[in-house]
């Protein structure tokens, strides 16, 4: 019988996309240039589907590391961070789960189909973080894990660089800081790493949303233990070989990147300008807004054929907000004339 705790539960909803200029997922707009696309398919010709993958994934862990400058032995694979997130909240001991509030909703979720508690330490007005708080939250819950998205999903902004280090020097517990977003915010936390402290990536806001890679640096006696609840075969062999072929041409998901973050400062400088709007800076591939009336923000663009997030609901803070990712040049365009129309 099905746990009367997961039958209370949400499940994840996903809405439908079709026809629709689609900024609700925070996914990189560009697809992959031509020539590199017929290369790419090319050497995923080359794949044996009769055989099981790569268990060990030696040779991609190598190139990850050598980008991140450190060994093989410092990460792991994951079918997506989600699945990291999972290892880790799997493999720590029991006790609660710390996150700031509003943030990342599968801290959350995962923790709950785990029986884990959670703690959640408000965010200020501004989504700023007191890192002093934070660890008081830590101390008296017997905290034993606790995620920072830095930058934070959804609110964008990047906590300073004395937050985050404040809380890894300070916090008695496994710390895991999700840089999701690393490609589009200005600075990394892997000078941070140590035995209680785990970087967590993704190549999906990069531009590889559909193979569902993420990895995790750090400790790599913690990177070994953890290994021991990674399913057998998690990272399927087509994701395995683009992997390999895509770190070759990261110098293309790099320049894409760049439009992103640069499109980005134009709409935030729009956005800025209209009647109404109030627009949070951003250190990721999206922009939080706060509008007098979001639902009809979000059915307006929807009639336009842009689908974006409405987070009016999801948390006290959130109220009033919508979350548009930054897409191509043509697609924010759409976006600032429709609100134009719906807002002015």
């Amino acid at each position: 019988m099905i746990r009367g705790d997961i039958k209370a539960l949400a499940a994840y909803h996903v809405p439908d996309s079709s026809g629709l200029i689609k900024l609700d997922a925070m996914e990189n707009p560009y697809v992959l240039p031509e020539g590199l696309h017929r290369e790419w398919l090319n050497h995923l010709g080359t794949v044996d589907l009769n055989r099981y993958p790569d268990a060990d994934m030696a040779g991609l862990r190598r190139k990850i590391a050598q980008r991140e400058g450190l060994a093989p032995e410092q990460v792991l694979l994951g079918n997506g961070s989600d699945e990291i997130i999972q290892m880790l909240l799997l493999a720590t001991n029991p006790g609660t789960c710390v996150v700031p509030k509003p943030t990342f909703v599968m801290y959350d979720l995962i923790s709950r189909w785990l029986k884990r508690p959670v703690a959640s330490v408000p965010l200020r007005a501004d989504f700023s973080l007191d890192a002093d708080q934070f660890l008081q939250v830590c101390a008296r819950e017997k905290m034993e894990i606790a995620f920072l998205a830095c930058p934070n999903n959804p609110t964008g902004n990047l906590w300073p660089e004395e937050t985050v280090s404040r809380i890894a020097r300070g916090i008695n517990g496994q710390l895991v800081i999700d840089e999701a977003y690393a490609p589009f915010a200005e600075r990394s936390h892997n000078h941070l790493i140590g035995p209680n402290v785990m970087v967590l990536r993704t190549f999906s806001k990069l531009g590889w949303a559909g193979l569902r890679l993420g990895y995790l640096l750090g400790d790599a006696d913690q990177i070994a233990h953890l290994n021991k609840v990674r399913m057998p075969y998690n990272i399927n062999a087509l994701t395995q070989a683009s992997a390999d072929f895509l770190l070759d041409h990261l110098d293309v998901f790099e320049e894409q990147a760049a439009l992103i973050r640069s499109e980005r400062t134009r709409m935030f400088s729009a956005l800025e300008r209209m009647a109404s709007v109030t627009v949070f800076p951003s250190q990721a591939n999206f922009l939080l807004l706060r509008v007098a009336d979001p639902k009809a923000v979000f059915e307006g663009l929807k009639e336009a054929g842009i689908l974006i997030k409405n987070m009016h609901g999801a948390d006290p803070m959130l109220a009033g907000c919508v979350r548009i990712t930054i897409g191509t040049k043509e697609e924010n365009d759409a976006v600032l004339a429709a609100l134009q129309e719906i807002i002015g």
